[in-house]
């Protein structure tokens, strides 16, 4: 019988700014397939999928196609904030190396086996991190527009922290106001949409606040172009799906090789389009995934 909908759940956790403990606790949502008003029998045991989003993202950018592949798949799709992001916890270190162990702690405390990862730019090499430190937690991964190099970040990201702290100091109290502020740092109004999402309202202020930590995220930028396990001798030899934008720059052909040598099962799929592959190619990306995932399915 084919599924009608998917059920969602969301777990906001909030920790302090500076924790003193390395690792931080992650919120998500949870994306649950549904039929015939109860949850397919199983479900718990089909390798459940965790959802990445890349720099200055949340969840909450992920929860309609995590609602798709939840329905498509069949199992459960965790959508999370990784540190210094969305409704998770604030930590004054920000690189690949403590966000792969955040997601490596979340898998453990939620007692999920043989998970598959998909992750977004800043996600994807966060995956790819993980999957090369802890390969016996993850049965397949999908890195959207991003690989194992070295390579920085295009200039529009200091660009999109220096407007989203010209509306913080502004102390807005409507997004439209900061969208105003925005609009001198960036034309498209997606994009500034996406930024504002950063922007809450909070009770007992008439301001909205900043969610994400500027100041820990501009000294960020840098090691974020970086990736933690160049020049080892790690494998992740289990299946790896990397999708390229070609009107992208995150996976130039020069790095196939690197690519190769750290996911041996690895295959590449181009799409024609910008770096928000899921958002501009939505049904590409949906069927590349869906195949991907379905193949040599196994229960666990």
């Amino acid at each position: 019988m084919a599924l009608k909908q998917a059920r969602s759940y969301i777990r906001y956790i909030h920790t302090p700014a500076r924790s003193r403990t390395s690792r931080v606790p992650l919120a998500y949502e949870l994306h649950t397939p549904k039929q015939t008003g109860r949850l397919q029998p199983g479900l718990s045991n089909r390798n459940p999928i965790i959802f990445l989003h890349g720099f200055l993202g949340s969840k909450r950018e992920n929860r309609g196609v995590g609602k798709v592949l939840a329905q498509d798949l069949s199992r459960q799709v965790f959508c999370l904030d990784l540190r210094n992001h969305g409704d998770s916890g604030h930590h004054p270190k920000h690189d690949y190396t403590e966000m792969a162990k955040d997601v490596e702690h979340f898998i453990k405390t939620h007692e999920l086996n043989n998970a598959m990862l998909i992750g977004h730019s800043m996600g994807a090499k966060t995956a790819l991190t993980l999957a090369l430190q802890s390969p016996d937690l993850i049965s397949k991964i999908v890195a959207i527009d991003n690989c194992p190099i070295h390579l920085g970040l295009t200039e529009e990201f200091p660009r999109y922290l220096k407007a989203m702290e010209e509306v913080q100091d502004a102390r807005v109290k409507t997004h439209q106001e900061g969208d105003n502020i925005l609009g001198k740092y960036e034309e498209s109004p997606s994009v500034r949409l996406w930024l504002l999402s950063n922007f809450v309202r909070e009770r007992d202020s008439p301001y909205l606040k900043l969610r994400v930590p500027l100041d820990v995220l501009t000294t960020a930028i840098g090691p974020l172009g970086d990736f933690p396990l160049k020049g080892k001798s790690v494998q992740f030899t289990r299946p790896s799906l990397f999708l390229r934008a070609l009107q992208s720059h995150y996976i130039p052909e020069s790095s196939f090789p690197v690519i190769s040598s750290f996911f041996p099962l690895s295959h590449i799929v181009d799409i024609d389009c910008g770096h928000w592959i899921v958002q501009e190619r939505p049904e590409e990306f949906r069927q590349a995934v869906v195949q991907f995932l379905k193949d040599n399915d196994e229960v666990d």
